[in-house]
């Protein structure tokens, strides 16, 4: 019997109708395949969520990484977060400027640091001394994801996008992880919700959550903790969780959505946005690859 595993991406709420996504649906269904396959071999959840990200982040196909938009200050500063849910070790980094991978340094984080986030210019100090991949030329480096105009960026609309993935691996063992560019025309210095343990990211012995949308909503409704607490101790099924922090963001007046997994390999996915680039697969369901249709 083969012991059950599961697997979620995200490439970002808010895609705007009427756009083809389908090269985004057939990444993120490579993607998800491949993740399938490093778990059915025994890689653990936290590797493989961050392989999961780190790929996101240097196709250019998502608002992260390579896909990323400079702030107001012409910079471009991204964030990003990982976490292991059985041991609740976390790292993340925020405004972290030209490293290819900036969920691999978060991960040098959780692995190499007493800290759980490193911000700025430390971030990038930080970097430079584990020896990540820089960015030489951001000019030449940076493109617009797919779905994404030059005046998108140049309205200066707080247009969002994020990536994530959360993971059960055959260990029993759950992990989550997030990473963006931060949202369109943002100031400098401005960071969301991404890189917030508990917020944009979580993982415990229970359930794995990763959200993607306008981060100041997420922070303000309470982020993914509010999710993490109404399946633990509130009674939610893990899709009522999923809507207890979305209706509370809506209500706020912000969109996004989030993905999550629980230790029993369940998945769960919701948006209040037009759509989610998001993929899915466990030992109970093949690949699944969409935008716009409604989460199932």
């Amino acid at each position: 019997m083969t012991n059950p595993y599961a697997l979620a991406l995200h490439g970002g709420a808010g895609p705007k109708p009427g756009e083809d996504y389908t090269i985004v649906e057939a990444h993120l269904e490579e993607l998800a395949k491949e993740g399938e396959n490093l778990l059915k071999a025994g890689e653990t959840a936290l590797d493989v969520v961050e392989i999961m990200v780190a790929n996101m982040e240097i196709s250019g196909l998502y608002v992260a990484g390579k896909g990323s938009a400079p702030n107001t200050a012409g910079d471009y500063e991204l964030d990003a977060s990982i976490m292991e849910g059985h041991t609740r070790n976390a790292g993340s980094v925020s405004a972290i400027q030209d490293i290819v991978s900036p969920v691999g340094v978060a991960r040098a984080v959780l692995d190499k640091s007493p800290c759980v986030m490193i911000t700025g210019h430390g971030a990038n100090l930080f970097a430079v001394a584990h020896d990540f991949e820089q960015i030489k030329n951001s000019e030449n480096y940076y493109t617009l994801p797919v779905g994404v105009s030059q005046a998108d960026i140049e309205q200066h609309d707080m247009t969002h996008g994020t990536v994530g993935a959360v993971a059960l691996d055959i260990y029993g063992n759950l992990a989550s992880a997030t990473s963006t560019g931060g949202v369109f025309g943002k100031p400098a210095g401005r960071v969301g919700d991404t890189p917030i343990i508990g917020n944009g990211t979580w993982a415990d012995d229970d359930i794995a959550i990763s959200c993607t949308g306008t981060g100041e909503y997420f922070i303000r409704a309470g982020g993914a903790l509010t999710v993490a607490n109404g399946y633990k101790m509130a009674g939610d099924s893990l899709n009522e969780a999923l809507w207890r922090l979305l209706d509370e963001v809506g209500r706020l007046g912000g969109d996004g959505g989030l993905i999550a997994v629980s230790k029993s390999g369940e998945i769960a996915m919701a948006f209040n946005s037009d759509g989610m680039k998001r993929a899915s697969v466990s030992n109970k369901r093949e690949v699944y690859a969409t935008t716009f249709a409604p989460c199932r």
